[in-house]
């Protein structure tokens, strides 16, 4: 498959997700963030559902993965290499957990939610990309 129609099944497939955390409504942060919020008493568990859906899309795909030698679109599956939990993804993990947390957001509902337009969106972006860019400079400077 030549490079346009790639680009074209990538972006089939991105708005297809956009459009399912809007329709959920997981790109409002007040959702997750009362998903989040057991203790106040007005706790919100749509986003549990919103995941479950998730894992019943997901385990058939991952089943499906396993079994096949290569992706249709591709000459082969792009996994992790590394497999093992080190302190790297326990450190990427918490500052993960701490800004979904404090702000509402993940990356994917972020990017969906850029399309409101709203200035507390476009700067969790902003410093979204900023941490993605020194995290990459910070490792390219380690390597060499």
């Amino acid at each position: 498959m030549n490079g346009h129609a790639r680009l074209a099944v990538a972006l089939l497939a991105g708005a297809i997700f956009g459009f399912g955390l809007s329709l959920s409504g997981m790109v409002d942060p007040g959702r997750v963030l009362g998903f989040l919020d057991i203790a106040s008493g007005h706790w919100d568990p749509s986003l549990m559902f919103v995941l479950g859906g998730a894992v019943l899309v997901a385990v058939p795909g991952v089943m499906l993965q396993r079994r096949m030698a290569k992706p249709v679109l591709d000459n082969g599956f792009h996994l992790p290499p590394k497999t093992a939990i080190d302190w790297r993804l326990l450190v990427g993990s918490a500052i993960f957990g701490l800004g979904w947390g404090g702000a509402g957001f993940c990356p994917g509902p972020a990017v969906s939610a850029l399309s409101m337009g709203l200035p507390l969106v476009v700067l969790f972006v902003a410093a979204m990309a900023v941490g993605m860019v020194l995290h990459d400079r910070l490792l390219a400077e380690r390597a060499s």
